[in-house]
């Protein structure tokens, strides 16, 4: 009767490791599944990814165009205003000092300061000479201010 017993116990026990590995594949299907299924999702979100990282490149590519395009109109704002402002300072080189000095007194300070800059400097002293005291003062004082910075 032992014997039987002790078969019985085994049968169970060799059925009960059967179940259990039968779990143990089915647990590691089931993960296999899930793995497969994340791997998917991972690829699908990195072609995404990709996608919009071409947008961005393509975006950044097109500013930096449209900034490029933007300094070089600047730039050639600026030189042209340079150079109607050179001409100006010279037709007020060309002026008597005195005719001079009463026009741009009649400038907005920001405008006569940009003339006297770029007149000769010799001419812009005697000019400033001829100015009214205060109108020379406020000149000076604005100039030595653009020196400095």
């Amino acid at each position: 009767m032992i014997k039987i017993i002790i078969v019985i116990f085994s049968i169970l026990f060799a059925m009960s490791n059967v179940y259990a590995e039968e779990d143990m594949i089915g647990l590691m299907e089931k993960q296999r599944i899930e793995l497969k299924e994340r791997e998917e999702k991972i690829k699908v979100e990195t072609e995404r990814l990709n996608v919009i990282k071409k947008e961005v490149e393509a975006d950044i590519e097109k500013y930096t165009k449209l900034l490029k395009q933007i300094e070089k109109s600047l730039d050639e704002a600026e030189a042209s205003g340079s150079k109607r402002l050179k001409h100006v300072a010279k037709a007020y080189e060309s002026m008597p000092p005195e005719d001079a000095a009463t026009r741009l007194t009649g400038l907005d300070n920001k405008i006569a300061i940009q003339i006297l800059l770029k007149m000769n400097s010799k001419k812009a002293g005697l000019v400033i000479g001829m100015m009214e005291q205060k109108k020379a003062t406020v000149l000076t004082k604005e100039l030595t201010k653009l020196k400095k910075e």
